[in-house]
């Protein structure tokens, strides 16, 4: 919402400064005829007119600002079909790479981070283990189940999945009380 209303000031200033600048130059050019003469000569003249110029198509940079569309406020992994473009959101891929780590048994808190490169996604997962299983077997079976789970789903080459192990989950330990 708040971008939306930066985007509305932005067009709304942009405007105003645009239409200013404008009545400035024909003013000062004499295109509009004046009732009051400025008698300095013709040096504050040619200052005016610049600086009203200036003004104009700053008006127009931010009134191109103002209007486009923001492309990158969406980061996507775009692929090419035979019928097609396809965009799949990195939120997206984050989350099937949640989805598929999340089905190994002694995986807790996970946080995925996604990137792109010229071999294709490099996906890197942070978890919690609950320290009952081999860390080794259970960080391959993270890494097996993301690679294939994410490059079956989207088609899109997986060429490495990174595991790091933040921490034990501390499992609660109750105490019986005999009285």
């Amino acid at each position: 919402m708040a971008k939306i209303l930066d985007r509305l000031l932005l067009f709304i200033y942009s405007l105003s400064i645009g239409i200013l600048s404008v009545i400035a130059i024909l003013l000062l050019s004499g295109a509009i005829p004046r009732t009051v003469e400025i008698k300095d000569g013709p040096a504050i003249y040619i200052v005016a007119i610049t600086i009203s110029v200036i003004l104009f198509l700053l008006s127009i940079r931010f009134f191109y600002i103002s209007m486009r569309r923001d492309r990158a406020t969406l980061p996507s992994v775009d692929q090419r079909t035979e019928y097609g473009d396809i965009q799949i959101s990195m939120e997206t891929i984050e989350n099937l790479s949640l989805k598929a780590a999340g089905k190994v048994k002694g995986i807790r808190d996970l946080k995925s981070r996604i990137r792109v490169s010229q071999a294709g996604l490099e996906i890197m997962i942070r978890a919690v283990v609950d320290g009952e299983h081999s860390l080794p077997l259970l960080t391959t079976e993270v890494q097996r189940q993301v690679h294939d789970f994410v490059q079956e789903t989207t088609g899109i080459p997986v060429a490495d999945v990174s595991v790091y192990i933040a921490n034990l989950s501390q499992s609660p330990s109750f105490k019986s009380r005999v009285e």
